[in-house]
């Protein structure tokens, strides 16, 4: 099982940036998909997901600025990210669960103010 986060770098604040997370080895559409972050010093944190049906769930504190989407057809799953902030600068990992849960190995965001 692979996954593969792309699409990190260095922003400035108010900028976007959009991530994807490529996934090979397990049946994707069937696996509900989400998006985590970890910021220096502090704990791995969910960002959203998005289930198998389609139901996405965000963090408070990316409402309205996050927006988590899957392509079931092309085995990803995107996170949109617009309006960033500072705060929002951490390693973002992808996450895919059913009965296992999977990671990717993370993609750096820099967000500056």
């Amino acid at each position: 099982v692979q996954l593969v986060e792309s699409g990190g770098g260095l922003v400035q604040a108010g900028g976007s940036l959009s991530l994807s997370c490529a996934a090979s080895g397990i049946i994707f559409s069937i696996h509900d998909m989400g998006w985590y972050r970890q910021a220096p010093g502090k704990q791995r944190e969910l960002v959203a997901m998005i289930t198998r049906g389609g139901i996405t769930n965000y963090a408070d504190s990316v409402k309205g600025r996050f927006t988590i989407s899957r392509d079931n057809a092309k085995n990803t799953v995107y996170l949109q990210m617009n309006s960033l902030k500072p705060e929002d600068t951490a390693v973002y990992y992808c996450n895919a669960a059913r009965l296992d849960v999977y990671w990717g190995k993370g993609t750096l965001v820099i967000v500056s103010s």
